[in-house]
């Protein structure tokens, strides 16, 4: 049986530098866990969020690795889009979040099944001071997300997950919102691969999701970015 559930949110940024002095601004503290991704030519910090509601949860703040080489194809979560570039212009946004599922090759089926092409699934992986980070994923050869970033990546990992070495850093999510126009057929296709929480309803494109931390409760909005 297909189970799906929120794995990590992605915030994007111009820059790694602009991320974290996002994040010291945002929460109080600048992440150091992370790394550099070769596949895509990207690079990352990360840390964790999780909660009961959503266990084994943490936030990726991603931009592009100008260290890099080109990667010779799309990057993914559409950083090599222009209208992306304007709006992390203005500063980083949560543009995206991702879905661990049991079964990736099942669960791209699924979707497919519905019409919705979630990419081709790749294998990626990322160094740690613990061993390789090692992971499946989903990702389209023009990189883009689908639906106002609000129909998910997927992801299934080997045998490490990143909140297994992530310190508590005392911030909870405590919910995950989808708002857009398509509410039903969103719904529709989360069902499909088991994935509950969040449920859609029909509004203008958003992805919101609210964080319990030391500085207080935090609001995060994707503004149909």
């Amino acid at each position: 049986m297909l189970h799906s559930e929120v794995d990590h949110l992605v915030v994007a940024a111009a820059s790694l530098a602009e991320g974290l002095a996002w994040c010291e601004e945002t929460f109080g503290f600048a992440p150091t866990a992370g790394g550099a991704h070769p596949l895509m030519s990207t690079h990352n910090r990360v840390f964790a969020i999780g909660s009961p509601a959503f266990a084994r949860s943490y936030l990726e703040i991603m931009a592009i690795d100008p260290a890099a080489a080109a990667p010779g194809r799309a990057r993914w979560f559409d950083l090599d889009d222009t209208q992306m570039r304007e709006v992390l212009a203005a500063g980083p946004r949560l543009v995206h979040f991702v879905a661990r599922t049991n079964d990736a090759v099942a669960a791209t089926s699924a979707l497919r099944e519905r019409g919705i092409e979630r990419g081709t699934l790749l294998a990626a992986e990322r160094a740690t001071p613990q061993g390789m980070l090692r992971w499946k994923i989903t990702v389209r050869d023009d990189g883009r997300r689908l639906h106002d970033g609000v129909m998910p990546t997927l992801i299934e990992w080997g045998d490490m997950h990143p909140c297994d070495n992530l310190p508590d850093c005392g911030i909870a999510l405590r919910s995950v919102e989808v708002m857009h126009p398509q509410a039903a057929a969103l719904q529709a296709a989360y069902h499909s691969i088991g994935l509950a929480q969040p449920a859609p309803r029909e509004a203008a494109a958003n992805l919101v999701a609210v964080l319990d931390t030391p500085r207080g409760r935090v609001r995060l909005e994707s503004q149909g970015a």
